[in-house]
């Protein structure tokens, strides 16, 4: 039961996020760009539910173009991800002990070695900062968690018996990765995937903190953080409002891997709480 209530608590909050993103690309209450300055660092109104920045910005409608710019560059670099770092996985599994499955993970702990915040700042100096960049940087990281895990994974699962019975049975290693062990590693990759979004959101959140993620006139949270920190004294819901964002959707995509493990991994049901 205790996985049940994490999962519905979480699944609630993400949602929330989502929607507001979606919302965005329809209706904001105000124009993001629009520049009000006799309405600046406003607090909390009834026009202005959650205030004003230092321009005069609205910050409900901030976090809602925001909440659109970080869940997009999270998902697609999860994709990214997984694209390409679960057949690499596949692959190595398949071909392990030999100079393939050596190679692909050789150069997975390349990858682990350079950070995405330094991946991202040697993409961008040479093509400029940028959303798509963010979106290449994290998704480069992404790659060799997907492989680890699919290989770690598969490699269990290549010693089952049904994995020998298609062995017998005269199926090629490729089509055995295809049809029995990628069903069987689902599960795991859909908890891992949900784990490295909230990891993708807080990824993009510090490339746009230290200006290498989505540019102005485009709302980020991480900008909106980076603006705040020298007027935290003064007019603190400039930090509460993106920081709470941040924590509130992070804290529920965690939730949400956690209750997706309790129920989709057959060890874990009906343990006792």
């Amino acid at each position: 039961m205790r996985g049940s209530y994490t999962l519905i608590l979480g699944a609630a909050m993400t949602l929330c996020f989502a929607a507001a993103a979606l919302v965005s690309f329809i209706w904001v209450p105000f124009d993001v760009t629009l520049v009000d300055i006799p309405n600046k660092l406003q607090r909390p109104t009834g026009q202005h539910w959650l205030g004003t920045d230092h321009f005069g910005r609205d910050l409900l409608s901030m976090i809602m173009v925001g909440a659109r710019t970080s869940i997009a560059v999270a998902l697609i670099a999860v994709g990214i991800g997984i694209l390409i770092g679960v057949p690499l996985g596949l692959l190595a599994a398949a071909r392990k002990g030999s100079w393939l499955d050596e190679m692909i993970m050789r150069a997975n702990d390349l990858i682990f070695a350079f950070p995405s915040l330094v991946i991202a700042i040697l993409i961008t100096a040479i093509f400029g900062a940028g959303a798509v960049n963010a979106i290449i940087a994290i998704g480069i990281f992404n790659i060799p968690v997907f492989a680890r895990v699919t290989r770690g994974g598969a490699l269990s699962l290549w010693e089952r018996e049904f994995i020998l019975s298609a062995r017998v049975a005269g199926k090629s290693g490729l089509l055995i990765s295809v049809e029995h062990i990628l069903p069987n590693l689902a599960n795991l990759l859909i908890v891992q995937g949900t784990i490295q979004f909230s990891l993708g959101i807080l990824a993009e959140a510090g490339l746009s903190y230290v200006g290498l993620g989505a540019q102005p006139p485009l709302p980020s949270w991480g900008r909106m953080l980076a603006d705040a920190q020298t007027m935290v004294s003064f007019a603190p819901h400039l930090a509460l409002v993106p920081g709470g964002a941040i924590i509130l959707t992070v804290l529920g995509l965690n939730m949400m891997g956690d209750g997706l493990r309790d129920r989709l991994d057959p060890k874990l049901r009906g343990r006792p709480v």
